[in-house]
């Protein structure tokens, strides 16, 4: 090999069988954002655009077998963990790669699906905050999960946003991206709040179905982009334009009847 090594990516998540979402939208977002994408695999769901109609876990065992693997012949330069469904696979989790030798952990506290569906046990809630917020470099709730993690109602405007963000960071990630795409109104903010202050991420709305995914989406691309060495504040930015580019051009995507998905690779397939 000559010159820089191609950085490697890690999913920890759910399976979407529709593409739009989970380690599907994972491995495309890593592909897009010019990393080698691996999944480990926390949840097979029967899905599609209109919702889930079925869940099967796999043995907790069988998941740290999956990320042992892994870690046993891969370099892993960054990771995002997705829906972990449960106590025992958050646990599991953490277990698993509290002691590996990767420097960024994206979390992404997946907890209820597009369509309405719960991802999350409500009593798996203690176990994400325990064991997972403090693995992460980067936190990155929506603002309904935030509300959740902290026991409180969603945040309705930009003061109780960086309130709320400020409290994650108590239970010990390094860092907490807030996505605003809850808000009402013509815009979509994001803050990330860190050890150096608070910065917004601006971006109009884009009125659009095609949102199924959005959030496994930014976060697999914001893993990428640190795994290829950009500091946190550009690697934000990057993924903030990729999710926002991947939901402007869905409409050339024929997908399903519901929540149809982002299009991951806008930049590099021509619509003829």
């Amino acid at each position: 090999m000559t010159g820089t090594p191609i950085a490697n990516a890690l999913s920890i998540a759910g399976s979407d069988p529709s593409g739009g979402a989970g380690i599907q939208a994972d491995l495309k977002s890593f592909s897009a954002n010019r990393v080698f994408g691996m999944a480990v695999i926390t949840a097979l769901t029967a899905q599609n655009t209109r919702g889930v109609s079925d869940i099967h876990l796999p043995p907790a065992a069988f998941i740290a077998s999956q990320i042992d693997a892994i870690f046993e012949d891969v370099r892993v330069d960054a990771i995002k963990i997705g829906m972990v469904a449960n106590a025992e696979i958050a646990t599991t989790v953490m277990n698993a790669l509290r002691d590996r030798p990767c420097r960024h952990i994206v979390l992404d506290p997946v907890m209820v699906a597009k369509g309405g569906a719960t991802l999350l046990d409500s009593n798996a809630v203690d176990s994400v905050r325990r064991d997972l917020l403090p693995l992460a470099s980067v936190l990155t709730p929506n603002l309904p999960e935030a509300g959740v993690l902290l026991g409180q109602a969603p945040a309705t405007s930009r003061a109780e946003m960086a309130s709320q963000a400020h409290a994650l960071l108590e239970y010990g990630p390094q860092a907490v991206l807030m996505k605003g795409g809850h808000f009402d109104g013509s815009q979509s903010p994001d803050l990330l709040v860190d050890s150096a202050g608070e910065q917004w991420f601006e971006a109009e709305r884009i009125d659009s179905a095609n949102t199924h995914g959005t959030g496994c989406s930014m976060s697999s691309a914001l893993a990428a982009c640190l795994g290829r060495g950009m500091n946190l504040a550009t690697a934000t930015a990057e993924a903030k334009s990729f999710i926002t580019n991947a939901i402007r051009f869905a409409d050339q995507l024929d997908v399903g009847s519901g929540h149809g998905p982002t299009h991951h690779f806008h930049a590099l397939w021509k619509n003829d």
